[in-house]
């Protein structure tokens, strides 16, 4: 007769019960650690934000930026390797006030073009409500080897507006082509606003131009 053993419990292995429980506490705890985080960068890209639309970039120092956001500064690096990841993060918190911006009161306009100008130019008022900050971001997109999905977003912002839904819009499509060259135009245009060479109503002119001669079929 075979007797097959009983397993055996020692008293530093945990029960079943006791091992869920520790389980969920250290998710708990890596929940609150990822909220502390993301709670810390948010005050770091907010400190950024603030000190660029009074002094540009130039302004934004990471010594300065870690003491306004009340971290060390190896905080900040491990965060932002670089000043210019930091800028890219600026502009990334820019689009989500965009974003949210038009999920609140989409774009009313009655054909596709006057629905993308109207996001470029909701875009344009709320950059220029700060120009130092505004002429920091452009900058940024000109001039940083830091990559940025600034263009991807601009550009589905406008296919949203214009067409609706642009997830399942090919990268070759002519529509998703047309936005990015699009979103190209109004970033020189906000150059020319921010050097004084055009004001809101000129560039809103070109754009619906630009728009217009793009988007219609």
């Amino acid at each position: 007769m075979t007797v097959t053993a009983e397993p055996t419990v020692t008293g530093d292995e945990p029960s079943g019960g006791a091992a869920a429980d520790r389980r969920a506490g250290q998710a708990a705890g890596q929940g609150v650690r990822s909220r502390s985080q993301h709670q810390r960068r948010k005050r770091i890209v907010q400190a950024a934000a603030a000190l660029a639309s009074r002094g540009g970039i130039e302004a934004m120092q990471m010594r300065t930026v870690a003491e306004r956001a009340g971290v060390a500064l190896g905080t900040l690096y491990r965060y932002f390797p670089s000043k210019m990841d930091l800028v890219v993060a600026v502009v990334s918190e820019e689009i989500d006030l965009l974003e949210r911006s038009i999920e609140r009161r989409p774009p009313r306009g009655g054909s596709a073009a006057e629905r993308t100008v109207e996001v470029l130019m909701r875009a344009t008022r709320g950059l220029m409500r700060e120009p130092e900050l505004a002429e920091a971001l452009i900058r940024s997109l000109l001039l940083s080897d830091v990559k940025t999905d600034f263009s991807d977003r601009m550009t589905n912002l406008m296919l949203r507006a214009a067409v609706g839904p642009a997830g399942d819009i090919p990268a070759d499509d002519r529509r998703r082509v047309v936005a990015r060259a699009l979103s190209s135009v109004w970033t020189m245009e906000m150059i020319e606003m921010l050097r004084g060479q055009a004001t809101a109503e000129v560039i809103q002119g070109r754009l619906e131009i630009s728009a217009d001669r793009l988007l219609t079929d």
